[in-house]
């Protein structure tokens, strides 16, 4: 990993670009450490699967209506603009809460702040996808992509570990959660002035409109025209489609993990311990993530990133065979890695299949439909495992289920992109040798 670093890393702009997503995953680490504490791990609240689930469908399903906006604009906007502009305003935002929690507590006013936080931030992610291409060349956009959200995922845990710490040093209360949105703040306002060693230019689009009301007007025949042509190129539709149906049984596997580590593994009075078991597992996922940054690059030496997407989801059904055997904390731990694998495997090919399959004026489109993607699909399999999961977390009969749709969607991915590539192939004038 550290060669592969040293290779996109030659590139000026490219690290310009990847510390501005480093400090600001820290801070969303930090911020989000607290919305768990808040939502998940409180001992008075969100004891069972249908609890937690609502609270999963609250935070998400308004980025799902809102999010189909974020594209259009960042075809339209300047991208280091909006990573300037959306750290700054998440720093007041921060700030607010912060100040909000020591002062008044918990309130609708929280709620909504937090949900327009987190909101800015999808969109963040979005940009820093979209501007990827602009500053490495396109033969390194697998490395990069391999390495960039990667990593940056590892910002965000190490930013959860500071606010935990935060927690030891800090008395509980509205003061600790104050202090560590605080830190968060810092955290967002530092990322914003590192976006100002970028162009104002230099991560695009190509072309611009200053006119944000006729912007807004367009963004719906806009959004169903960019939706049209990554159906036309067939391609990009296929990846992501995948991707939205791994997004939900990995949601389906998140939900049931919170439970099982507050309800199974730990005492549920005890909130920091469930939060401390929640968190221990989540790190331990973070392996297969590693695995897939290690794996995915050697994997596209030797088959398309097609192929791989299709070898991913079948570890993802490997990790609810194993999750399905027990409970316990080993299983549990080893399914978690074998998850992390395939989504981050699965994730980082399809980014790559996205990037290159799109030109430039609809790539903002594109990774806004992807996330907007992986929202819904999350609200999808917060609906399901309020019905499906037990308080407990763990049902056999739905990890089994959940591993059948992964075989299902991996030969169906597999069909859908060999037929597509024969049909290009058919489709190509024959190479002159002579």
């Amino acid at each position: 990993m550290l060669g592969d670093l040293r290779v996109v890393a030659v590139h000026r702009d490219f690290r310009r670009l990847f510390a501005v997503r480093l400090v600001s995953q820290c801070g969303d680490g930090m911020f989000q450490i607290g919305l768990a504490t808040l939502f998940f791990f409180a001992p008075e609240r969100l004891t069972t699967a249908a609890d937690v689930a609502a609270a999963f469908a609250v935070l998400l399903l308004p980025f799902t209506v809102v999010g189909p906006f974020a594209g259009p604009l960042l075809d339209r906007w300047r991208r280091r603009q909006v990573l300037l502009l959306g750290n700054a305003t998440r720093l007041v935002l921060t700030l607010v809460l912060a100040t909000l929690m020591v002062t008044v507590g918990v309130g609708p006013a929280v709620y909504v702040l937090a949900l327009v936080t987190l909101g800015i931030n999808r969109f963040l992610l979005a940009a820093l996808s979209a501007a990827l291409p602009r500053v490495v060349p396109r033969e390194q956009l697998l490395m990069a992509n391999t390495l960039t959200p990667t990593l940056g995922a590892v910002a965000a845990v190490v930013g959860a570990g500071l606010g935990l710490a935060i927690g030891f040093l800090v008395p509980a209360g509205p003061l600790e959660d104050g202090v560590v949105l605080a830190v968060a703040a810092l955290l967002f306002g530092g990322a914003s002035s590192l976006a100002l060693r970028l162009g104002r230019d230099q991560l695009g689009p190509e072309q611009r409109s200053r006119h944000l009301r006729e912007d807004l007007a367009a963004t719906v025949a806009e959004l169903r025209d960019g939706a049209r042509q990554l159906v036309a190129l067939r391609t990009p539709a296929h990846a992501l489609g995948v991707m939205g149906v791994h997004r939900f049984l990995y949601g389906v596997n998140f939900i049931a993990l919170i439970l099982i580590s507050r309800n199974l593994l730990s005492d549920p009075t005890d909130a920091a311990a469930g939060l401390a078991m929640f968190g221990l597992l989540t790190s331990i996922s973070f392996a297969g993530n590693g695995l897939g940054i290690l794996l995915t690059p050697l994997a596209h030496e030797r088959m398309s990133p097609a192929a791989w997407v299709t070898l991913c989801l079948g570890l993802g059904a490997l990790s609810q065979v194993v999750l399905a055997t027990s409970p316990a904390f080993g299983v549990v731990a080893t399914a978690a890695v074998l998850l992390g694998l395939s989504v981050q495997g699965a994730k980082i090919a399809v980014d790559t299949i996205v990037q290159r399959a799109t030109d430039d004026g609809v790539r903002g489109r594109a990774f806004a439909l992807y996330d907007v993607l992986y929202n819904a699909a999350f609200v999808g399999a917060a609906a399901l495992a309020a019905v499906a999961l037990p308080d407990s977390g763990w049902s056999r009969a739905v990890l089994v289920t959940l591993a059948v749709v992964y075989v299902l969607t991996a030969v169906a991915y597999r069909r859908a992109s060999t037929r597509h590539e024969g049909a290009l192939s058919a489709a190509a004038p024959p190479t002159d040798l002579a």
